[in-house]
């Protein structure tokens, strides 16, 4: 009976870290009279965790403010050099490694470019080693004070005694990633899909803060979303929620990656649009392996060519009726709050066509539900896989009380 009142004990004293770190990641600079308003703890139990808190140096005096006719009231934060998180975004035309603090403010990157169509998993393992041997050094970070690594990968990633990816377009098929990348490091890892990553930051930092049900929706050579439902990430049965790309919107329609036909992807993905455009891109044509940067110049290309030339105009109008079918499947199905437009190529098409993509939405979408929900561009940026990824061992370096 002993072990188990201690163990309660403990338990309420991480829980009660975890509930002033988060206070204090994502509302501070505040004083411990705002944290007790905050969390409901009592001004004892707040003055206690908060003394641990400082002790460990994981939080920081950040000035003061005036009160009331009292004394000043000391302001507190998470000290942003007291951990550092590292963020790998393993897209489908580079592999990616950002090493940040705990303020999230970027200290170091690395990236390797990927030949699109080719993600052999041992090369690509052997980057992402190569990146975070990288980071570390650049930054003059020690291998302990590392948090952990959040891995954002394409596919489908199934958490269970043994992470593993599977990728229909990547030619994964139970890739155990973590045990590949833990042959390499002592690092924690952290892995889940790039787009559920990606949103999970745009929930927390972009513009998807404030939202309690939202899609964030990413478009690049590939398309996907990220789903939230009451504040967290819906992944479904066996973790596949999200595949939007491969939702049909042509019955017989064109061929996608995939191997399916009709896909969303096969209309909306950036190499679809090209296709249709009549200009490929497929990439790496000099040998470089800069075959992504060759796919990004040449959908710019046809975004500016639209201001002159019919058939991109008529392209770029083909694209917008195709996504805004595809964005109202998403309020039909999941009546978001917000649907959020992000990815490299999702942004570029949105600066251009946003209002015709909303009006094509308004025309396949429910009335009532269409005009509860809020349509807007990712904040973040194009190339925000990696922020989104730091986010896993912050989420569980919050959420634990900072327990490495």
């Amino acid at each position: 009976m002993g072990q188990v009142n201690r163990q309660t004990v403990r338990d309420l004293r991480r829980g009660n870290r975890s509930t002033l770190l988060r206070q204090l990641f994502f509302q501070g600079p505040v004083s411990r009279q705002e944290l007790g308003a905050l969390t409901g703890l009592s001004s004892g139990s707040v003055s206690n965790v908060v003394g641990e808190l400082l002790a460990d140096g994981l939080v920081e005096d950040a000035g003061s403010v005036d009160s009331d006719g009292g004394r000043p009231r000391t302001l507190l934060r998470v000290a942003p050099g007291s951990g550092h998180l590292i963020g790998v975004d393993v897209g489908e035309t580079h592999v990616r490694v950002e090493l940040f603090d705990l303020a999230l403010t970027e200290l170091a990157r690395w990236e390797h470019p990927l030949t699109p169509g080719r993600y052999e998993i041992g090369p690509i393992v052997e980057h992402i080693l190569t990146g975070l041997d990288a980071v570390v050094a650049k930054a003059g970070v020690a291998p302990e004070a590392v948090v952990g690594v959040g891995v954002g990968v394409p596919g489908i990633v199934e958490q269970g005694p043994e992470v593993l990816v599977h990728g229909q377009t990547t030619g994964w098929d139970s890739v155990p990633l973590e045990r590949l990348l833990r042959a390499g490091t002592e690092l924690p890892l952290f892995i889940d899909n790039g787009a559920t990553a990606q949103g999970q930051a745009e929930m927390w930092f972009g513009a998807g803060r404030g939202a309690d049900t939202a899609v964030i929706a990413l478009i690049g050579s590939g398309v996907g979303a990220a789903i939230v439902a009451g504040g967290a990430p819906y992944r479904g049965a066996t973790s596949s929620a999200g595949e939007w790309g491969h939702t049909v919107v042509q019955v017989g329609g064109r061929t996608c990656r995939c191997g399916a036909v009709g896909c969303l992807e096969a209309y909306i993905g950036a190499q679809s649009v090209l296709d249709r455009y009549g200009r490929p891109a497929r990439g790496d044509r000099d040998g470089d392996g800069d075959g992504g940067a060759d796919q990004q110049a040449a959908l710019t290309a046809l975004v500016r060519a639209a201001e002159s030339e019919t058939r991109a105009r008529e392209v770029l109008e083909e694209t917008a009726v195709y996504l805004g079918a595809g964005i109202a499947d998403l309020i039909n199905l999941f009546n978001p709050e917000r649907i959020v437009l992000g990815g490299w190529a999702g942004l570029l098409l949105g600066g251009r066509v946003l209002p015709r993509i909303r009006a094509a939405t308004a025309a396949y979408a429910l009335r009532r539900p269409f005009a509860q929900t809020d349509i807007g561009l990712a904040q973040l940026g194009p190339d925000a896989v990696a922020l989104g990824a730091a986010t896993l061992p912050l989420a569980h370096f919050l959420a634990t009380g900072a327990a490495r």
